[in-house]
C-alpha cells in the first residue's frame, strides 16, 4: 500500500510544487510556488516559532505567517498557495493511481545521505516509484555520454553485471547510452538499480521494460521533479548531484570534453562537493583523459565482486549529523545510541549471512544465538524491507 503524502508533505507541496504542470499548455496558472531559498527562509521562521509547516494548514496560518518579517513570505501569495487543496487532491490522486509516492524533507524516510551531504540544498519533494528501501542502499553510481562508443557500453555492462553480483546497486540518470545499459544490465543479473530522472517519471514509471523490476523490488525510480515533467537542460545538469550525493562512490564510463551533463556533473563534484571517490575508466577519450588531470581517480576495473566490495568499502561513510541542523521542514535524525549502533552492525552481518537462503534455527545456529534472537532479528529485518520470506520450507533470503 502507497502511503499518501502526511501533512507537513502536503503544505510543502502547496507551497512549492507546480501541481498541475504538463497537463495543459502554457505556463502554469495561479500564484507562483516559493522557490528552494525562499521556502528554507520560512522554514527557519517556523523552527523559530515552534511550528511546522503542517500547522499552516490550519486556522492558525494567517496568524502565524503575520509575524514572519520577510518579504519572501508574502501572506497573499502564501494563502493562494495554500488554498490549492483541490488541485492538490486531484494530483495526488493522479500520482496515487500510477504507483508513485511523495517524499519531503519533513519525513523520516527520506534519505539521510542527501540531508547529510546536500544539506539546504536537499531537494524539498521527492517522487518516487518502486522500493523506496533502495534509498538508504548507497552503490556505485554510473554515469556517461549519451552517445557513448560500444567499448564504453560494453564496460557499463559488465560493470552493472559485477555490482549484481557484488550486490551493489547501480545508481545512475536513466538516460540513453550509459546509463540504461549500467541499469538495465544489473537488473537482468538480478541486482538493484536507482534511476534519478530529470524528466517523465510517470512515463518511466508506466514503461513495460520497468513493471517488472518494479514489482520485485529491483528498481527505484526517483525524482525531484514533477513526475509529468518534460526534458530541461537545466534539471538534467541539476539532477547530478542528486545521483552522486545517493552513492558511496561514482564511475565516469565517458565523457565529453568540457561539454555536456556527465563533464559538468563531474566537475561539481571535483571542485565543490567531494561525495565519495570519482573513478574515470582509463581510455584515450579526451574527457576522459581530462578529468583524470583534473584529480579523478583511474578505474582500477575490479576483477570480480569481491574487489568491487573491497574498493567500494574504502569510500568514507557520508556524516549523517546525530541531530537534525536543516530547519524544520526535515525529521529529526536519529541519534546514534549505542542501541542503534548495535542494530546497524547486526543488519550488516545479516545481510551477508542470508545472501543464502536460511531457516530461523540455521540462522541461529551460525549466529550461535537463540532461535528466539534470530526470529527476533528477522522480523525486524523484514519490516525494514530487507529480507524476503521463501516458502517450502520457510526460509529467509536479503532481497
Amino acid at each position: 500500500m502507497i502511503p499518501r503524502p502526511s501533512p507537513n508533505t502536503q503544505a510543502i507541496l502547496l507551497l512549492t510544487a507546480h501541481l498541475s504542470l504538463g497537463e495543459r499548455p502554457g505556463p502554469p496558472p495561479g500564484p507562483t510556488p516559493l522557490t528552494l531559498s525562499e521556502y528554507n527562509r520560512l522554514a527557519r521562521f517556523l523552527r523559530d516559532q515552534k511550528r511546522q509547516p503542517a500547522d499552516l494548514l490550519g486556522p492558525e496560518a494567517a496568524a502565524i505567517l503575520e509575524r514572519s518579517p520577510d518579504a519572501a513570505t508574502d501572506p497573499g501569495r502564501t494563502a493562494e498557495l495554500l488554498a490549492r487543496g483541490v488541485e492538490l487532491a486531484q494530483a495526488v490522486d493522479r500520482w496515487y493511481a500510477r504507483s508513485l509516492w511523495i517524499l519531503s524533507r519533513a519525513d523520516a524516510q527520506y534519505p539521510r545521505r542527501l540531508k547529510a551531504r546536500l544539506k539546504e540544498d536537499a531537494p524539498l519533494i521527492l517522487y518516487g516509484c518502486g522500493e523506496a528501501a533502495l534509498l538508504e542502499s548507497g552503490g556505485l553510481a554510473v554515469v556517461g555520454s549519451r552517445d557513448a562508443d560500444p567499448a564504453g557500453l560494453e564496460e557499463a555492462d559488465r560493470v552493472g553485471q559485477l555490482a549484481a553480483r557484488a550486490r551493489i546497486a547501480i545508481v545512475s540518470g536513466g538516460a540513453k547510452g550509459i546509463d540504461r545499459a549500467a541499469m538495465s544490465a544489473a537488473l537482468t543479473a538480478g541486482g538493484h538499480a536507482i534511476g534519478v530522472l530529470s524528466d517523465s517519471l510517470e512515463r518511466a514509471a508506466l514503461a513495460r521494460d520497468n513493471r517488472q523490476p518494479l514489482i520485485d523490488g529491483q528498481l527505484l525510480l526517483l525524482s525531484p521533479y514533477h513526475p509529468s515533467a518534460p526534458f530541461h537542460v537545466g534539471h538534467a545538469m541539476q539532477r547530478n548531484k542528486f545521483i552522486y550525493a545517493l552513492a558511496d562512490a561514482s564511475l565516469i564510463i565517458a565523457a565529453d570534453l568540457e561539454t555536456g551533463g556527465t563533464w559538468a556533473g563531474a566537475i561539481e563534484q571535483l571542485k565543490r562537493y567531494h561525495f565519495g571517490p570519482l573513478y574515470v575508466r582509463q581510455t584515450d577519450h579526451p574527457g576522459n583523459t581530462a578529468l583524470i588531470t583534473r584529480g579523478a581517480t583511474p578505474w582500477p576495473t575490479p576483477p570480480d565482486p569481491e574487489a568491487l566490495v573491497a574498493l567500494l568499502s574504502q569510500a568514507p561513510a557520508p556524516q549523517v549529523p546525530q541531530q537534525e541542523t536543516l530547519p524544520f521542514l526535515t525529521a529529526p535524525v536519529p541519534a546514534q545510541t549505542p542501541a542503534n549502533q548495535l542494530w546497524t552492525a547486526t543488519r550488516d552481518i545479516l545481510r551477508r549471512v542470508l545472501a543464502e537462503p536460511h531457516t530461523e534455527a540455521s540462522l541461529a545456529e551460525v549466529l550461535q544465538v537463540g532461535k528466539v534472537q534470530a526470529k527476533a532479528w528477522l522480523a525486524r529485518l523484514a519490516e525494514e524491507g530487507g529480507v524476503e520470506k521463501l516458502s517450502k520450507p520457510v526460509r529467509y533470503r536479503v532481497r
